[in-house]
């Protein structure tokens, strides 16, 4: 058993946030259109997907990662 206590920081940041707010809005908005048989809209939304994924990476290159210059963790008491 280890006494680490320390935050590994799990993506508990903006760059991740990001990330995964507008994959989740692409997930679900191109399950929708999957449902109603619009391809196209799908296949927009697997674009949505991949700009999320895009931007997290360009988030936590420009400091907004976990360990980024520009993040500032907050205490969990």
């Amino acid at each position: 058993m280890s006494n680490h206590h320390e935050e590994p920081g799990h993506g508990d940041s903006p760059a991740a946030w990001t990330a995964v707010v507008v994959m989740l809005i692409g997930i679900a908005a191109g399950t929708v259109f999957f449902f109603l048989h619009m391809a196209t809209l799908v296949w927009v939304c697997v674009g949505v997907v991949a700009f999320g994924a895009l931007l997290g990476f360009i988030l936590a290159k420009a400091g907004y990662g976990v360990n980024g210059p520009r993040y500032t963790p907050k205490s969990h008491d």
